[in-house]
């Protein structure tokens, strides 16, 4: 089977330093964009029903960048304004970066984790135990950081403040693809709602992170590609494999 197209459901990305667009020169394939996912705020009347008190708080937490844009659009909703005392605690770098767009980033008390994991940041946290932490989510929460939490020394809260549904393709959509890469579990629940005939044949599907893959397999799916894995931390790394592995059967 040779590949050809593959679509990864997440947007292009913006670089045009991105490994997948010399995944997509060095192996001749054409790699479409397309979320299968996205998301809908969730505004300040349903989040008032939440009975939360953003200001009762003395840290937030961000997983991720939607978090930083609903947070600061609720808190704007609602005519809070965040003291310069409130400490931002974010699960890697670029995450805390992208603070930036709304606050004086370096006269704001901003931690990260240098590897990009939660376990880590929880390690930075536990450092600051007396803090009261609201983790900012959506309706459907990662598995993974709430253990992540539940384990630790800190006290938090959860605040959902943006709901993640599935993003449906139009019926002239054009969905004729080798292979789908995915990046959440709610991925493969838009797949089969999108397409409930889906049939994988001879498909190749890869994920990122352990609760996708168990997405796939729950769904009666076959997995081909998985990340991370010892060795491989990316989801591009996984596909230069993949294809390299490809290019030499082919060529026998």
């Amino acid at each position: 089977m040779k590949i050809k197209k593959i679509l990864v459901s997440q947007p292009q990305p913006t670089s045009e330093k991105s490994p997948y667009f010399d995944i997509s020169e060095r192996y001749n394939v054409k790699i479409d964009f397309r979320p299968f996912i996205k998301v809908e705020p969730v505004f300040a009347k349903e989040f008032r029903t939440q009975r939360i008190s953003i200001l009762d708080y003395t840290a937030i937490i961000f997983n991720a960048r939607h978090g930083i844009d609903h947070f600061f659009r609720l808190c704007e909703e609602l005519r809070i304004t965040i003291p310069e005392t409130m400490k931002y605690f974010c699960v890697s770098e670029s995450v805390a970066v992208y603070l930036q767009h709304y606050i004086h980033y370096r006269k704001r008390k901003v931690f990260y984790a240098a590897t990009n994991k939660m376990a880590d940041l929880i390690v930075i946290m536990n450092k600051h135990a007396d803090e009261k932490y609201l983790l900012i989510t959506s309706e459907v929460q990662n598995e993974e950081t709430l253990s992540a939490l539940e384990n630790s020394k800190v006290t938090y809260h959860k605040a959902i403040m943006y709901r993640t549904v599935s993003n449906d393709f139009e019926p002239d959509e054009e969905f004729n693809y080798d292979m789908l890469l995915f990046f959440s579990p709610l991925g493969i629940t838009s797949l089969l709602k999108n397409f409930p005939d889906f049939k994988q044949g001879d498909i190749a599907i890869g994920c990122f992170g352990a609760v996708t893959a168990q997405a796939v397999h729950d769904a009666g799916l076959r997995l081909d590609i998985e990340a991370p894995v010892p060795g491989v931390p990316s989801m591009t790394m996984a596909l230069d494999n993949y294809l390299k592995e490809m290019t030499k059967k082919n060529k026998k």
